[in-house]
């Protein structure tokens, strides 16, 4: 499989809109350890994206896309992914690459990048290998 066809979908645990936006910076300023979305917990600061972050994501091999939850669900439904979660899609529809929990479970940003990177990996690998 061409890696020029993938997407990883990043599906925050929030909705979209200047509002959810502002309520979420406040939620992780005052109360960060009830704050639901673990995935932009990891990735962002309070105001803005961590440059290690963007370097990571400009270091993979695939394209990126971002969605809030309420995204999400408009453009593909009910699928029964709950977020936060990272989803790759190489072109037959977006499979779960880590969940909820498998997010939860970072205690740090270099946690999640390994966890991205070794699932993306072993995901290309096995398309590669049945092509």
């Amino acid at each position: 499989m061409s890696t020029a066809n993938a997407r990883l979908i990043f599906v925050y645990n929030a909705d979209s809109g200047l509002f959810n936006t502002a309520t979420d910076i406040a939620h992780k300023i005052l109360s960060p350890q009830t704050y639901t979305c673990d995935l932009c917990a990891l990735t962002h600061g309070h105001f803005r994206i961590r440059r290690e972050w963007v370097a990571f994501l400009e270091s993979l091999p695939v394209q990126t896309e971002f969605l809030h939850r309420d995204e999400y669900q408009a453009r593909h439904g009910g699928t029964g992914v709950e977020p936060p979660a990272v989803l790759l899609d190489s072109g037959d529809g977006p499979e779960l690459l880590l969940d909820r929990q498998a997010i939860g479970d970072c205690r740090d940003l270099a946690a999640l990048k390994q966890r991205i990177r070794a699932g993306l990996d072993e995901r290309l690998a096995m398309r590669e290998a049945a092509s």
